[in-house]
């Protein structure tokens, strides 16, 4: 069965960095497009970042020229590098990716999440 295992998340001060990492494990075919979402409280879950298998990146517009997501695609990994980071940014953050499995269908995965908590 394909998992996401996500690591990096925790508490930092604001203006300061953290990396977050997502592998994906197990029997894998091939990833499509990899990206991580957030969800702070009493709000939805909302798009951070995506990149396609040829590396084509999308942010949203908080995030722009703050973060950068990147993979490893022989390690079947996505980062998330968040730079300057601000209180607002503080959530939950989850890992997405378009997986074709070696055995089954192709499907949308998701990570258990992880907390990044911005705060002085």
């Amino acid at each position: 069965q394909v998992q996401l295992v996500e690591s990096g998340g925790g508490l930092v001060q604001p203006g300061g960095s953290l990396r977050l990492s997502c592998a994906a494990s197990r029997s894998i075919f091939s990833i499509n497009a990899m990206g991580w979402y957030r969800q702070a409280p009493g709000k939805q879950r909302e798009l951070v970042a995506t990149i396609t298998s040829g590396g084509s990146t999308n942010y949203a517009d908080s995030v722009k020229g703050r973060f950068t997501i990147s993979r490893a695609n022989a390690r079947n990994t996505v980062y998330l590098q968040m730079n300057r980071l601000k209180p607002e940014d503080t959530a939950v953050y989850y890992c997405n990716a378009d997986i074709t499995p070696q055995y089954g269908r192709r499907g949308d995965y998701w990570g258990q999440g992880t907390q990044v908590t911005v705060s002085s």
